[in-house]
């Protein structure tokens, strides 16, 4: 299963696990290395969740109707 396809939570914490390892220090450059790369691709992921999640967002306007709420994604 590709990690696009995971969720937000098993991403989060496949990516919190990363950091352990990394933090720890018991592994070799090599190991490291490709447990960085991961945890960047799982960062990418996770925002592309975020974003995909905040452009659905609807706000209930004060007459009752549904409104998409446009949020700032920090992209330009």
């Amino acid at each position: 299963m590709k990690n696009q396809e995971k969720s937000y939570e098993e991403n989060i914490q496949k990516l919190e696990g990363i950091i352990q390892r990394l933090e720890q220090g018991n592994i070799t450059l090599e190991e490291g290395l490709s447990s960085f790369e991961e945890g960047v691709h799982l960062i990418k992921t996770c925002q592309n969740q975020l974003d995909r999640v905040a452009k659905k967002m609807e706000i209930l306007n004060q007459d009752g109707s549904l409104q998409e709420m446009e949020l700032d994604t920090g992209e330009e």
